[in-house]
């Protein structure tokens, strides 16, 4: 069949100059009619970001001085017509701490490290440490890190690094536990507890060590091991240790002990204390953790502990680790001699300006209630500070007997109370997502003290 001639006037060239012609118009037309309807949303949308920068310009800490100006709310920034609305669910029953990622991309390459395929061959860091798999630039600056924050006693003791805080809390119920014992140590923490410590310690059935429930119940005699965790997870309360019987032995879990989120009062002293980049920093997705222990043969076994079931800790984890928290101590020391702020005040500010919005919001209406917290002198900040916990420890009054099931009704996840040896009327809440997360947090509550 033959083909059909194509006249010389409308060659194949004039037909594509044609159809780009065409196409070009119709996508101007398109944008033209989608910035006239959109143009609306855009200038709220840009107001609303301007609200909230104005909002926490005025909010806390500049350099050294505390201002406490008022700040206007975000509760209505995020409504039923947002994209996703009140029909999407929003899970903050983890920590995970999105808030800080604002910071880190402004700080730009500073964090960047390469690693050549060459390095980290090795499975041993350091044979003359005791935790032989600690990179020494990473040991380096947590001494550093401590030193700046004037959060823990470092000087005399033995760095443990592990693979997020979890596997050294593991390793430390290895550690002070007697194999030779005719039953196993009872492990106690008091209510409202942190909620993984008691599948932690009996996940594996260990005969070395078993969970034996809230602390301030605990009445057995002999050794016993007590988890102190301050400031507390999930209420934010700072703890001493409750049982204080001459057979025990404590791990102090200092994850949030740090100044974004509580006054730094002085040193942590203590026998065996933890801390985690992932709370620290925000990192979590590094698992990188780490012990300050006192005792050698207690280091030792922690070591042999971690050393069995993951042959130490990844060096990678450990150098990006070590790079990030010099940047911290970086921008700690040059704050006061450059523009911007360090980690701790912007971290500290945007906490701040959160729990300012949650307990306006709170105290708007009679369904929900907060913990109440004083005041304190920090030393890190050199003023007097309120703690602002990483999680809203929230509780549901009246009849509402199941708080988490009111929540999910209006498509909050949040962890209840009973996983944390408390009542269901408690729910714990992450306070570290991401701003358009907490805005739709903030509106969600706010509709459902209004019943809608």
């Amino acid at each position: 069949m033959a083909k059909l001639a194509v006249p010389p006037l409308l060659s194949l060239r004039h037909f594509l100059v044609l159809s780009i012609a065409l196409n070009v118009s119709l996508i101007l037309r398109t944008v033209y009619y989608e910035s006239e309807k959109g143009s609306k949303g855009f200038c709220l949308n840009k107001k609303m970001m301007a609200d909230a920068d104005s909002d926490r310009e005025g909010h806390l800490i500049h350099k050294s001085r505390l201002a406490m100006s008022s700040t206007s709310s975000l509760v209505n920034s995020t409504r039923a017509d947002h994209p996703g609305g009140r029909e999407t669910v929003i899970n903050l029953d983890h920590g995970d701490p999105t808030i800080y990622e604002r910071f880190w991309r402004q700080v730009g390459d500073k964090t960047t490290i390469i690693i050549p395929g060459w390095q980290s061959l090795s499975y041993f860091s350091d044979g003359s440490n005791i935790c032989w798999f600690l990179e020494t630039e990473f040991a380096r600056e947590v001494v550093r890190l401590h030193k700046v924050v004037g959060n823990a006693v470092t000087e005399g003791r033995h760095i443990v690094v592990g693979t997020g805080s979890s596997q050294l809390i593991l390793a430390a119920l290895y550690a002070l536990s007697s194999p030779d014992a005719a039953e196993p140590i009872s492990v106690v923490s008091a209510a409202p507890y942190y909620s993984s410590y008691p599948s932690m310690a009996d996940y594996q059935k260990s005969g070395l060590y078993k969970w034996a429930g809230d602390a301030e119940n605990f009445d057995k005699e002999g050794p016993y091991i007590e988890l102190v965790t301050s400031p507390n997870n999930p209420d934010g309360h700072r703890r001493k240790a409750m049982v204080n019987r001459s057979q025990g032995q404590f791990i102090h879990d200092l994850a949030y002990y740090w100044p974004q989120y509580t006054p730094i009062s002085s040193p942590s002293d203590h026998d065996l204390t933890l801390f985690t980049v992932s709370k620290t920093t925000g990192h979590a997705g590094m698992r990188i953790g780490w012990a300050i222990v006192k005792d050698k043969e207690v280091a030792k076994k922690m070591t042999k502990f971690i050393e069995i079931s993951t042959i130490g800790v990844s060096k990678d984890s450990q150098l990006r680790a070590a790079k990030v928290l010099k940047a911290v101590s970086d921008s700690c020391e040059q704050e006061n001699s450059q523009d911007g702020e360090s980690f701790f005040t912007h971290s500290y500010n945007i906490m701040a300006q959160r729990w300012k919005q949650l307990r306006a919001v709170v105290e708007a209406g009679d369904l929900f209630t907060l913990p109440q917290f004083s005041p304190a002198f920090c030393t890190f900040f050199g003023q007097e500070t309120e703690p602002q916990p990483a999680f809203i420890w929230l509780k549901c009054e009246g009849d509402i007997e199941d708080c988490e099931n009111l929540l999910r009704e209006h498509k909050i996840v949040a962890r209840s109370g009973r996983h944390f040896g408390a009542s269901p009327k408690y729910v714990r809440i992450s306070m570290l997502d991401t701003d358009e997360t907490f805005i739709q947090l903030i509106d969600r509550l706010s509709a459902i003290q209004q019943g809608k």
